[in-house]
């Protein structure tokens, strides 16, 4: 059954915090923003504000964005499974407290390989239930270059990108969603009631181009027709979008929000959120996160200063509003998008071999558990493999 979320009562909610529903929506949509629970957010109004807890409770849901450090993309996360890697990486996420983790399946590599793809998936799960960790499962992400076949394989840290899916050569033709609901279907009639899962979300971001919305809202209601036990979610950017995406059957409201300003931009911001959560039934998840950094836009080149991951600088606000939330990422990499790539951005929390790009950060991020005594070795700094080779006749 859908929840009860109408687009009158998510507006209304939103003025109840003191600015005009849309305003606020157009404030905190994806300005510069671009989790999951093991149990619903707390809807008990005898809480304390947020912001206001001097000595806030543990979060219930800490989580994480997770990719292999090493994939450039889903497919090749998927097509280059290594449970070696899987395992390791899971446990470093336990090592900062981490009970969640949000990640994405390939539509491209299932199609090749369905068999495959489901027991990389089945030993994934099962590695993060070991772990005690849920996870957050999207089979659709409409952010990232065109899956071209060249791009699918590209290892190179100068072009290789975060890829969408499924392909515009797919979205274009309706008669080829017949194949990707076949992808849900599949997928559904096999984890719908898995309790390993946090929740289903269709697609991430499908909210910009009118023939990724209706693909996603086809998708969904597929998923909806087989629906289970894991509730569905859309991944989104704002949470103004959620009106709709509750009308097609949505039980979890998302937002992101990876570059604040300043702290008192973001905090303004998660009271209002918290506002509107206390009107509201349906749990709200923070389900992207990253930094403050100043710039008109997601995709602005920042400052040097700004490139780099800075999770103390927004933990501790994430921290005393107690939402559900999940950063961007639990690994270090070179930034997901071709634009934020260009300009030298770097994201994540581990190295490798275990080491961090930031012991504050890491701190940070474990405080939400309630204990921040994360000791280990720092180095911030991208590993050789992802550093671009120099051009010819540069300096040594």
């Amino acid at each position: 059954m859908a929840p009860d979320i109408s687009r009158r009562h998510v507006l209304l909610a939103g003025a109840t915090s003191g600015v005009a529903g849309t305003a606020w929506y157009r404030t905190i949509r994806h300005r510069d923003a671009h989790s999951t629970e093991a149990e619903p957010l707390s809807t008990d109004k005898s809480r304390e504000r947020p912001g206001n807890r001097r000595n806030p409770d543990p979060v219930d849901v800490r989580g994480a964005v997770y990719i292999p450090s090493r994939a450039f993309n889903l497919y090749q996360m998927w097509d280059r499974y290594d449970p070696e890697v899987i395992e390791r990486d899971l446990s470093y996420a336990k090592r900062v407290n981490l009970n969640a983790v949000r990640t994405w399946l390939c539509y491209e590599v299932w199609k090749d390989d369905p068999e495959g793809h489901e027991e990389a998936l089945d030993h994934f799960l099962a590695a993060a239930a070991d772990r005690d960790i849920s996870v957050l499962l999207g089979l659709f992400d409409a952010i990232g270059a065109e899956p071209k076949p060249s791009r699918l394989e590209d290892t190179d840290p100068r072009t290789a990108i975060g890829l969408s899916s499924p392909s515009s050569i797919v979205l274009l033709n309706r008669e080829k969603w017949d194949e990707t609901r076949r992808f849900v279907r599949w997928f559904m009639d096999r984890y719908r009631d898995d309790e390993r899962l946090l929740g289903i979300e269709l697609m991430n971001e499908p909210g910009w181009e009118s023939i990724r919305k209706s693909f996603a809202e086809a998708m969904f209601a597929t998923a909806a027709d087989h629906r289970g036990t894991v509730p569905l979610t859309v991944g989104s950017t704002s949470l103004g979008k959620n009106a709709e995406y509750a009308a097609w059957g949505s039980e979890i409201l998302q937002f992101h929000y990876n570059f604040a300003s300043d702290r008192q931009t973001f905090r303004t911001m998660l009271d209002r959120v918290a506002v509107l959560h206390d009107a509201m039934d349906s749990p709200i998840w923070l389900t992207e996160w990253q930094r403050t950094r100043r710039g008109r836009g997601f995709t602005s080149a920042p400052k040097p200063s700004e490139r780099t991951p800075d999770y103390a600088s927004l933990a501790p606000l994430v921290h005393e509003t107690g939402f559900g939330n999940f950063f961007w990422s639990l690994m270090v990499k070179p930034a997901w998008i071709q634009p934020q790539r260009s300009n030298g951005v770097v994201n994540g929390l581990f190295h490798e071999d275990g080491a961090v790009w930031s012991l504050d950060d890491a701190r940070a991020i474990q405080a939400m558990s309630g204990t921040s005594d994360f000791e280990g070795e720092e180095r911030k700094r991208l590993p050789a493999w992802a550093t671009p080779p120099q051009t010819e006749g540069a300096d040594e």
